[in-house]
């Protein structure tokens, strides 16, 4: 019976979680598309600064992170290819494989791991030494003020980061093509665009927007309902990034059974 009964409380409790982050996204939709933020929000300059924070300061991981993996790929795809003597295909595998799959996902790890830890961590902080209440007490709500330019600030530079991590990796991909395996430039150039179709860019844009969702909500939520001092900052901070690495990467399945798999 005690297994029962917490079987039972996991779920309500995971369930009353679930709607306490959707209940979170539409207030925030609503701060975001509803509200005339825009011309009356006193602190553009706050929002601008979290989209340094979540993409200009991440650009240098996110780089060496796309890097090494188009390097990686290269490498691996090389020898598999080169028993089939289809060794130029190695470009294609590169661009289709990070712009579809590899490039979103792992960024999105990346800054679940640097941008969604920071704002459970800090959104925590202030829980726990009452600076939220003291937002309230001054009819500031912190939705509007704490969670809607973080929100943004996601949703505009993870795609942008994605992106840019799609040509680092295939950069990665022409450095070992050009330089080891001896592809001619404009060959491996020709190759890493034939088969790289609209629809592969898109998709990885796509899914950066929903993992940004995610990010975005999970750091704050964690960070709203912070209890129990330094202690509890840390226990949120780390519940913000495991639970937004399986949702990413559950995120991640569903929409390549869409986008790929729903017609086959």
């Amino acid at each position: 019976m005690n297994i029962l009964q917490a079987i039972g409380r996991a779920t309500l409790n995971a369930g009353a979680a679930i709607w306490d982050v959707f209940a979170l996204f539409f207030k925030t939709l609503y701060w975001l598309f509803f509200a005339p933020f825009i011309g009356k929000f006193i602190g553009r300059r706050y929002i601008f600064a979290q989209m340094v924070f979540a993409g200009v300061q991440s650009l240098m991981i996110v780089f060496f992170v796309a890097l090494f993996i188009g390097i990686v790929l290269a490498m691996q795809g090389a020898y598999q290819l080169s028993q089939l003597g289809a060794v130029r295909f190695v470009a294609a595998l590169i661009s289709v494989s990070m712009c579809r799959e590899i490039g979103p996902v792992l960024i999105a790890l990346v800054v679940a791991g640097r941008v969604g830890s920071a704002i459970a961590a800090e959104l925590g902080t202030m829980k726990v030494t009452e600076q939220i209440e003291a937002l309230e007490t001054m009819a500031l709500n912190p939705v509007r003020f704490l969670v809607m330019p973080r929100f943004f600030s996601l949703l505009v530079m993870l795609p942008v980061l994605t992106v840019i991590g799609d040509v680092v990796g295939m950069l990665g991909g022409y450095l070992v093509g050009v330089y080891n395996l001896k592809i001619t430039p404009g060959l491996y150039i020709k190759t890493n665009f034939e088969f790289l179709a609209m629809k592969d860019v898109m998709t990885g844009v796509y899914k950066s927007i929903v993992f940004a969702v995610i990010i975005a909500m999970i750091g704050c939520y964690q960070g709203l309902n912070t209890k129990g001092g330094a202690e509890g900052v840390g226990r949120a901070t780390t519940l913000s990034v495991v639970a937004s690495f399986i949702l990413i990467i559950l995120a991640d399945a569903i929409l390549t059974g869409i986008f790929y798999f729903a017609n086959v």
